[in-house]
């Protein structure tokens, strides 16, 4: 299968990583490659710049945004939540026409400061805007309310635990759940919230998740729902 991943942050790099050990084709998408590669400070996180990254990863190529979309069968958004519809954009709506789109975004807020805000929030989702914005893909939101390396490698929580996904096309969840369990989810741990419109719920998780990383000093944690079933 061959992946796009559009983004170049620790989530996108964890993500690249963990499709191209399982034998996939996998491309990173950046606005601008050399820019991307020249760029020789640390992230606003403090991870090393994308150059480090990609020179141990040198057989996943970086290319940009279209490329990486028109290469992709499958296109991971891993970009921040405010830059996600313009990156999309410079994918290209051609480029991503019938293809699963998985959103791992969120659309944090930062401009009023620490903690950051939703927006939207409520009465829309990131993943409902990326919907509308490209009717054509088949967008699925999902492995946005935990730390990316608990997204590749399950099993580092103790216990049941769970992810969510929301979409409109049930071919497409029906993939992305096959995705998640080559990642190691158990297909019992995959809740099918329902519609595009459930990205909301899954978005809002974010304010607690913030707050139990503040209160627990780490991001080793995942939400178990105590009881999940799928009612007759």
């Amino acid at each position: 299968m061959r992946y796009a991943v559009l983004g170049t942050g620790i989530v996108g790099r964890t993500l690249t990583a963990k499709l191209a050990s399982l034998g996939h084709e996998v491309v990173v998408g950046t606005r601008d490659p050399q820019a991307t590669l020249a760029r020789t400070e640390p992230d606003g996180m403090g991870n090393r710049p994308f150059a480090a990254w990609h020179a141990d990863h040198n057989d996943v190529p970086l290319q940009t945004f279209a490329e990486a979309a028109a290469f992709g069968e499958t296109v991971l958004n891993t970009t921040s939540g405010p830059r996600t519809l313009d990156a999309l954009g410079a994918a290209g709506a051609a480029n991503l026409a019938g293809k699963v789109v998985v959103d791992i975004a969120n659309p944090l807020d930062f401009s009023q400061g620490m903690p950051p805000t939703l927006n939207p929030v409520n009465t829309d989702s990131l993943g409902e805007q990326v919907q509308r914005a490209f009717p054509d893909a088949r967008v699925v939101k999902t492995l946005n309310t935990m730390n990316c390396s608990i997204m590749v490698n399950p099993a580092s929580v103790p216990g049941e635990h769970n992810v969510f996904v929301s979409g409109e096309d049930a071919a497409a969840k029906e993939a992305v759940t096959k995705l998640l369990t080559s990642f190691g989810w158990p297909a019992g741990s995959v809740i099918d919230l329902g519609g595009i419109e459930t990205a909301r719920g899954a978005e809002m998780l974010l304010p607690i998740w913030l707050r139990l990383f503040g209160a627990l000093g780490n991001t080793a944690f995942n939400f178990h729902i105590q009881g999940a079933h799928k009612s007759a």
